[in-house]
């Protein structure tokens, strides 16, 4: 078994893709609408769906607004330099919401953006 990929719902696809492609540099694998369901899916990854855990996107055509909720936590994901993705993440319109630092209770270097849906992702230095 493997893990395939983590499925969000977002309100303007096609914002969420220029996010997700263009600032964090995931690579957009495949995209279908179904009309007859009124929605479409766009999956994201840094690797093909047959080798990597990629993002499913959601985006229902009817759909204005959702609620993260409580129970929902964030994305991770690994980075070699943190303090110059940061940098670059905000320089190209990114939401940096917690700057690079050391984990509380840890040496672990971590920092924490938003995406336009108001997702948590986690930047974590890979070592």
């Amino acid at each position: 078994m493997r893990m395939l990929h983590t499925m969000i719902r977002v309100v303007d696809l096609e914002r969420s893709l220029k996010f997700y492609t263009e600032i964090l540099g995931m690579k957009l694998l495949r995209k279908k609408d179904y009309p007859s369901g009124k929605f479409t899916l766009a999956f994201v990854g840094y690797g093909s769906e047959e080798n990597s855990t990629v993002l499913e996107l959601t985006h229902n055509w009817d759909k204005k607004h959702y609620d993260i909720g409580t129970g929902y936590g964030h994305i991770a994901i690994g980075v070699s330099d943190i303090y110059q993705t940061c940098k670059s993440i905000a320089a190209n319109g990114g939401n940096v919401i917690r700057e690079a630092g050391p984990m509380k209770h840890s040496q672990t270097l971590i920092a924490f953006i938003q995406d336009p849906d108001g997702y948590k992702i986690e930047l974590i230095q890979k070592t």
